[in-house]
C-alpha cells in the first residue's frame, strides 16, 4: 500500500497543507501547473494586532500570462528582510518565538533563490522537520506529465505506484472518480473540518493562517491541534 498526494507548492502555506503531507507517503509538488495570481503559490497570511496580514513574495509576471509555476521568478530580494520584519514585529511575544527564531532567520535572510517554487521547498522542507514529518517530497517534473486534469494525477499515481490518491476537498469539483477506479486506485478526501483551536495572539481565533502561527505559539506541542498525528 502505498499514499500519494499530488498539489502545487505553497508559500508558508496552512496547517492543512501539512496534515495532507503527514498523511500520504509520497508528496508530489505539481509545479508542472500554471502559475494564478492573488493565489497561495507565493502568499499567505499571518496574524497582527491590525488583523490578518499577507506576506507575499513579489514574483515577475508582467507578459507572462501562461508561465507555470516551476518557472515563476521573484522580482526582486528584498522581500526576504520585509517577511522576517513582519514576523518579529508579530510574533515575537508569542510563547515559543525564541526557540525557533534562529531557524527562521537563517531561512529567511539567508535565502539566495529566486525561482519561486525552490523558494516554497526550502520552507516546506524545513517546517517538516521542525513537525517531524517524514513523508518523501518529490516534484511532478520528475515524472511524465499525462493530458487531461483527472488523467495525469492518475498518470502521476501510476508512476510513483500509489495504491490510494488523497485530495484536497475542493478537487471534488473537477475530478473524475471514475477514472481512478478503472485503474485501481482508491480515491480519499481528507477533512479539513474541526480543528481544535490553540492559544493565539490578538483578536479572535484564525484557522486559515500559516503554520507558522501555530509553530510560534505551541512549539513542540503544534502537532497536538493537527489532525493527521496520531
Amino acid at each position: 500500500m502505498k499514499k500519494v498526494a499530488i498539489v502545487q507548492s505553497n508559500y508558508i502555506p496552512w496547517k492543512g497543507y501539512f496534515d495532507l503531507i503527514n498523511s500520504v507517503d509520497e508528496f508530489i509538488l505539481f509545479d508542472d501547473m500554471q502559475y494564478t495570481r492573488r493565489d497561495w503559490r507565493n502568499r499567505n497570511k499571518i496574524k497582527a494586532a491590525q488583523g490578518l496580514m499577507w506576506l507575499t513574495i513579489p514574483v515577475e509576471v508582467k507578459g507572462k500570462y501562461f508561465q507555470k509555476i516551476k518557472d515563476t521568478r521573484v522580482s526582486h530580494l528584498d522581500w526576504t528582510k520585509e517577511h522576517w520584519k513582519s514576523i518579529v514585529t508579530n510574533y515575537s511575544r508569542s510563547n515559543y518565538f525564541r526557540d525557533y527564531k534562529e531557524l527562521f532567520e537563517d531561512l529567511y535572510l539567508n535565502c539566495q533563490e529566486t525561482v519561486l517554487s525552490l523558494i516554497n521547498y526550502r520552507f516546506l522542507v524545513s517546517i517538516c522537520e521542525i513537525l517531524q514529518i517524514k513523508t518523501k517530497i518529490s516534484w511532478s517534473m520528475d515524472y511524465s506529465i499525462a493530458e487531461g486534469k483527472t488523467e495525469r494525477l492518475v498518470s502521476l499515481c501510476q508512476q510513483a505506484k500509489a495504491t490510494e490518491y488523497i485530495s484536497g476537498p475542493s478537487a471534488k469539483n473537477y475530478i473524475d472518480e471514475q477514472v481512478f477506479g478503472r485503474f485501481g486506485i482508491q480515491l480519499r478526501y481528507i477533512d479539513y473540518n474541526n480543528y481544535p483551536e490553540y492559544s493565539q495572539l490578538f483578536s479572535s481565533f484564525e484557522h486559515g493562517v500559516s503554520i507558522i502561527d501555530l509553530i510560534f505559539n505551541e512549539g513542540g506541542n503544534a502537532s497536538k491541534y493537527m489532525k493527521s498525528f496520531g
